[in-house]
């Protein structure tokens, strides 16, 4: 029996520092994405798109234990039956700053948070931002479906321990410079492969200081087929999953019954 989910993938730019002009583009955005002639089930934005990486300037202009994120999007996933993977936000909190997902369902309710697990010493994250200490699980629709940020698709056994609590759907927002773009294909598509699971990832784009960014936001399917996939303009990419090909090819190719972890688990430690 399929299980289809749309998507709209908002690709966009972000002004470093600027939090009321970065809500006011994320709020057209928003609308547009509900608009059009097909609704999406699911949107999903960039990495840190109320901030953008201002990280010298970060722990004034962090969102105070998410408040403001959390009221906007909630009142906009109730008002239009939507859910939301918002992207990720720097979130101040008891602890220090945190680079945060929150995701929301169809009633505006919180369902989950995740904070960045891995921090990425080439842009100093690790200087100014705490690293999360949880996994990114969440339902949405009734789909088992998890969250990772950025860096942290270079980190496989994370992806993997989602699979393995039953995700099926793999969100990730992103702030992915150039000129890697071969590394954000690949890394995604093996995370695909890997865990026979889709992965529905959104890149900003624009130029930031000395980095630059080139989107590419995209959706991939569990036999590493991408089947959407966004240029480098700023833009609202569209698309659909059929979550009954995941039951496909983990039946195909049963790997997870194969799997011999009492071999290789203690030496990933």
């Amino acid at each position: 029996m399929s299980q289809i989910l749309k998507f709209a993938i908002i690709q966009m730019n972000i002004k470093v520092g600027d939090v009321a002009h970065n809500t006011n583009t994320l709020q057209t955005k928003l609308m547009e994405a509900v608009s059009g002639e097909v609704k999406p089930d699911v949107v999903i934005f960039p990495e840190m798109w109320n901030t953008g990486y201002a990280l010298t300037e970060i722990d004034q202009l962090a969102d105070e234990n998410g408040q403001q994120t959390i009221e906007l999007l909630s009142r906009f996933a109730k008002q239009h039956q939507i859910n939301i993977v918002a992207g990720s936000v720097a979130q101040k909190k008891e602890g220090g700053v945190y680079n945060t997902i929150f995701a929301f369902d169809r009633e505006g309710q919180l369902i989950n948070d995740y904070s960045k697990l891995h921090l990425f010493r080439l842009m100093d994250e690790e200087k100014y931002l705490q690293a999360g200490d949880k996994l990114g699980l969440l339902e949405i629709d009734g789909v088992q479906a998890g969250m990772l940020i950025c860096y942290d698709i270079r980190f496989p056994e994370l992806a993997r321990s989602l699979a393995l609590q039953g995700a099926r759907v793999l969100f990730v927002p992103a702030q992915w410079p150039k000129p890697r773009l071969q590394h954000w294909r690949t890394l995604l598509t093996a995370r695909a492969i890997e865990n026979q699971m889709y992965v529905v990832a959104c890149n900003r784009m624009g130029v930031s200081g000395e980095s630059e960014f080139f989107g590419h936001s995209m959706v991939i399917d569990p036999w590493g087929e991408i089947i959407v996939e966004a240029g480098e303009e700023e833009t609202i990419l569209y698309g659909e999953i059929d979550l009954a090909l995941v039951e496909k090819v983990r039946s195909t190719i049963p790997i997870f019954e194969d799997r011999r972890p009492s071999f290789y688990e203690t030496v990933i430690k």
